[in-house]
């Protein structure tokens, strides 16, 4: 990735993912009034100067707390640390100065790069606040006044960031980027699965389901292409999301599922499937996504030579509906069959992406009402005068026909079988749109 990366760090509630999205434009990190929301590394491009640059929000740093999930969150900005161009050190105005921002402060003179103080929530304009002058303590050269909630400031503070970044070289073009959410029920191994692929823990996993909250990308280029991983919360069934930050999670899953090429739906081998992993497939299925059905924790299945077949016939049934996702068994923990997703996530993105001629088309059509005549109804029979793809992702298709009312289901499966067949669509959804001769759009 040739765009330089800035971390944004702190202590917990100083308002780091409020800034975060006030410089992306977009609200991507969740912001809630309770410490410790954001916990894993959350990346978002920002531009400015007619130059872009990765942000990255992080986890609120409690220097010596032995909590679990705090201790990986101080792990995971502190990897943000070191793999950063600069940082944006965020500090609170109204709590001043306190013993955890000189721990952090020290912390990041010790990293060696290059640092910009940042003082948030100066919400009044005018002259500064008299407590503002005591951030020069920290060390770390000329605080910034900004009101990350109104934006006042932020483009002084990017100006600073800006000096201390590499020179300006060309960006990667991210038009070959596939997106692929990783989405599923709580400890299914979605993280697991996802620090598996890029071989460092850029997501934290505990067993405490409902560790991650935010949607987490990460990019990843090899021999297949380029790939960006969006790691998802855990989608439980609405009744149960009590939780205000949880409601949270969900909404930005179901938006990661949206701008993603293709979603992995990930199943906990262990427990088997759920009526949540249907409700949860029908979020990607509905949204015209391709898909693929991963049955994770395969290590911990007891098993013979019929099990995995036995497993995928009942799959299969259970995923009725979305009978054109492919099912792959594998293991986060070992690494089983881990390798073999790129490939199967190059084939779903390319069969979504696919684009058929209308001549092609019509000639399988031809063929098609040969082999099998279109139904009749009163001694009237289907006509279908030709056929069209519409878009992509999902590959979409208009029938000009004499009557829609004669166009039954079944006839729309046979002939969607037809073109799976003949084009290898495999993974993604197919939309038929049916029009009648002589009808407006």
């Amino acid at each position: 990735m040739s765009k330089p990366v800035v971390a944004i760090v702190g202590r917990p509630n100083v308002g780091k993912s409020t800034l975060f999205n006030k410089l992306i434009g977009q609200r991507v990190a969740i912001v809630n009034d309770t410490p410790g929301v954001t916990r894993d590394r959350i990346f978002g491009e920002c531009e400015w100067r007619n130059r872009k640059v990765t942000l990255v929000d992080t986890g609120g740093i409690e220097p010596y707390s032995d909590d679990v999930i705090l201790k990986q969150m101080r792990r995971q900005a502190q990897l943000a640390i070191e793999t950063a161009d600069a940082i944006i050190f965020v500090t609170d105005l109204t709590s001043g100065v306190v013993a955890t921002d000189s721990e952090v402060a020290l912390m990041l003179q010790k990293s060696g790069r290059p640092v910009v103080l940042c003082v948030n929530k100066c919400d009044k304009v005018g002259a500064p606040d008299p407590n503002f002058y005591e951030f020069y303590n920290l060390g770390l050269g000329d605080p910034i006044q900004v009101s990350s909630v109104h934006g006042h400031g932020t483009g002084d503070l990017l100006d600073a960031v800006f000096e201390h970044l590499p020179p300006l070289t060309d960006d990667d073009d991210d038009e070959n980027i596939i997106s692929v959410a990783v989405i599923g029920r709580p400890n299914a191994g979605k993280s697991s699965l996802v620090n598996k692929i890029t071989g460092e823990d850029r997501c934290i996993v505990s067993n405490i389901a409902g560790t991650t909250r935010d949607s987490i990308d990460t990019l990843i280029e090899n021999k297949f292409g380029k790939f960006r991983l969006t790691d998802t919360a855990g989608i439980r069934r609405y009744s149960k999301v009590d939780d205000a930050i949880e409601k949270y999670s969900v909404i930005r899953a179901k938006m990661a599922v949206e701008r993603s090429d293709v979603c992995l739906i990930i199943i906990d081998g262990t427990e088997g499937f759920t009526e949540q992993d249907s409700r949860i497939a029908g979020i990607a299925h509905e949204s015209g996504k391709a898909c693929i059905i991963v049955v994770n924790k395969w290590d911990a299945v007891e098993k013979n030579d019929k099990t995995m077949s036995e497993y995928r016939k009942k799959l299969e049934n259970d995923f009725s509906f979305m009978s054109y996702a492919p099912i792959i068994f594998v293991s986060a923990k070992t690494g089983q069959r881990v390798d073999r997703l790129f490939e199967l996530i190059l084939t779903v993105s390319n069969s979504a992406a696919m684009r058929i001629s209308t001549g092609m088309l019509n000639d399988l059509l031809a063929d098609a009402v040969a082999r099998v005549q279109p139904p009749t109804d009163k001694g009237r029979r289907l006509k279908i005068l030709y056929m069209t793809q519409a878009s992509v992702k999902p590959p979409t298709f208009v029938f000009f026909v004499n009557s829609s009312e004669l166009f039954h289901f079944s006839y729309q499966r046979y002939l969607e079988n037809r073109i799976r067949e003949t084009f290898g669509l495999q993974g993604t959804p197919i939309r038929f749109i049916i029009r009648e001769r002589g009808e407006k759009k």
